[in-house]
């Protein structure tokens, strides 16, 4: 996740579902110059933690069945 988007997510009165290798996290705070996030389980607030801004994850709201499209890349 990108630490733009980190901060939006920690900024906002909308709770967001972000994950951390699979666990819903909240978002307390974003450290843009170390590219971390101040997280903890929302099932344990008190286990808060630094983590990288890469294993946060905003998961799609589109839902897919595992069909993915290509485009040509090619065009003459």
């Amino acid at each position: 996740m990108n630490a733009q988007r980190a901060q939006e997510i920690a900024e906002s009165s909308t709770m967001v579902e972000v994950t951390c290798n699979g666990v819903p996290i909240y978002i307390q705070h974003v450290d843009a110059d170390d590219n971390t996030a101040r997280i903890y389980p929302l099932d344990q607030p008190d286990k808060e933690e630094t983590v990288s801004l890469n294993s946060l994850t905003e998961p799609s709201p589109f839902k897919t069945d595992g069909v993915h499209m290509n485009c040509a890349t090619n065009r003459d």
